[in-house]
């Protein structure tokens, strides 16, 4: 049942699909654990958005990993919560691949350098994914600050989305850089 309230529409609307697929984060937590901090990291950095931008995005928060982790079509999510959100949620899916470097293919940061609001959430994710990592002690932590570099460069940190420049130095902090 929709409140009126598209953030926490959206809210529940990712917390009921993941859900649904017994998805797991860290292999204790209900997913939407992963997503709540992805939401406050987007929440905290929401004034680096444009304005008309904030409430999408901040859905798009909520179901960046909707339709590649919980069985949900581009369709589904636009029926749902709208174009806007639907094209977010999809350019934040990541391609078909047999390892990490395929599936985050060229191609992959393409879309999501052209799809306004998806660096934003995509830094927010790997700002969550790095934060929980790091302070879970989990294997992935080192991949996260291994990649770092070329993480930044296909979002293009010194390039187009110098505006962002906090979240990035978020970030150098979780991985100990430029201290």
């Amino acid at each position: 049942m929709k409140t009126g309230n598209k953030i926490l529409d959206c809210m529940a609307y990712a917390k009921a699909k993941h859900r649904a697929v017994n998805h797991k984060y860290g292999g204790e937590h209900e997913y939407e654990y992963h997503l709540e901090m992805v939401y406050e990291f987007g929440y905290r950095f929401q004034s680096h958005l444009p304005e008309e931008l904030r409430k999408d995005v901040l859905c798009g928060c909520w179901v960046h990993d909707i339709i590649e982790d919980a069985r949900e079509t581009y369709n589904d999510v636009k029926q749902e919560l709208g174009e806007t959100v639907a094209e977010l949620a999809y350019a934040l899916t990541n391609e078909k691949g047999r390892n990490r470097k395929e599936r985050a293919s060229t191609k992959y940061y393409e879309g999501i350098r052209q799809t306004p609001g998806a660096v934003f959430i995509k830094i927010c994710d790997r700002l969550a994914n790095a934060s929980y990592s790091k302070g879970s002690g989990g294997s992935m932590y080192k991949k996260y600050q291994k990649e770092n570099s070329d993480f930044e460069r296909m979002l293009g940190r010194y390039t187009d989305y110098k505006h962002l420049e906090p979240m990035f130095q978020e970030l150098d902090k979780i991985f100990n850089l430029n201290q």
